[in-house]
């Protein structure tokens, strides 16, 4: 025994070994990942690094890093070596969109398979599988739509997860209204989205000679991905619902933040100095403990907003 850990100690050691070790650490465990955009603003932050725990939902086929090349073939069909949980409706997500191959993106799942939802206006309603019961038990808090017999509660999980926002950007209901009606007037499909033509996957619905609302059922084994920042954020409402065979894992901890040029907390696009500046209260932070700094940036913004009354 002593011999085969001595062994394994000079391969561990070796240039070899090194390798072996980082490759199956990125493979199997944990992988690196930066978040480009503001689409999670709220509770991740453009120029947030951190490391993705690639086992929370089974561990999904290697890829060689930067290329994305898969290293074995998808034998099993699903995008994954061992085959395990599905995401869960307010888990934040790492996942391959189903528009671009070879790019990570991450959202908050706001709904999964056979949920229903409607995009209105006021917001994000969803429906879940379980039925009326379900939201009266559990949503009870939040404000209900009837629709066609069924209960949709409004952004049910902004009351726990309180990086939900829509501060910020244009209003995301009006870009899919656009969308629609420009894609219809060029003649072709409102529903095949490019890079160079952007699409919807939500079905409108025509209220009073104009659209209503959005709906879309979320097929089995998929989920509806949606930004934090919710009129910032370019998600399931545009290129539709993602595959447990695109999911990556859930971000593990944030080891290096910094504000980029568009950090507006920063105010970074007018004062230079802030450019690049470290975010040292989000170093080396979890998931959890991220959510309630979000938690208390609200509860200070509205004790604010309260003394100014």
């Amino acid at each position: 025994m002593k011999a085969f850990f001595n062994t394994l100690l000079r391969f561990s050691s070796s240039w070899t070994g090194t390798i072996v070790i980082v490759l199956g650490l990125i493979f199997f465990v944990a992988q690196a990942f930066t978040i480009p955009s503001r689409s999670m603003v709220g509770t991740l932050y453009e120029g947030d690094f951190l490391f993705v725990k690639k086992f929370s939902y089974g561990i999904p086929i290697p890829r060689i890093p930067w290329i994305e090349l898969p290293v074995f073939p998808d034998f099993k069909g699903n995008g994954h070596v061992i085959e395990g949980a599905r995401p869960e409706r307010g888990d934040i997500v790492v996942f391959i969109p189903p528009h671009v191959e070879k790019t990570y993106f991450v959202k908050r799942v706001f709904a999964t398979g056979g949920d229903e939802v409607l995009f209105t206006p006021s917001g994000l309603y969803l429906h879940p599988k379980e039925g009326n019961d379900y939201v009266r038990e559990h949503f009870g808090d939040r404000q209900i739509l009837e629709m066609g017999g069924k209960l949709f509660a409004l952004d049910p999980f902004a009351a726990i997860h309180h990086g939900i926002n829509t501060d910020e950007g244009s209003s995301a209901f009006l870009e899919m209204v656009q969308r629609y009606t420009g894609a219809l007037i060029a003649n072709r499909s409102p529903y095949d989205y490019t890079q160079n033509d952007r699409a919807i996957a939500m079905e409108p619905r025509i209220k009073n000679g104009q659209i209503g609302y959005f709906y879309k059922q979320i097929p089995e084994d998929e989920s509806f991905m949606i930004g934090d920042n919710r009129n910032n954020s370019e998600d399931s409402r545009f290129w539709g619902s993602v595959g447990y065979k695109n999911i990556i894992g859930q971000p593990w901890f944030i080891y290096f933040s910094m504000n980029l040029t568009g950090s507006l907390e920063a105010d970074a696009p007018n004062n230079p100095k802030q450019r690049y500046s470290v975010r040292w209260e989000r170093m080396f932070k979890g998931m959890d403990s991220i959510e309630e700094q979000a938690r208390a940036r609200k509860s200070n913004s509205i004790d604010q907003e309260y003394s100014k009354q």
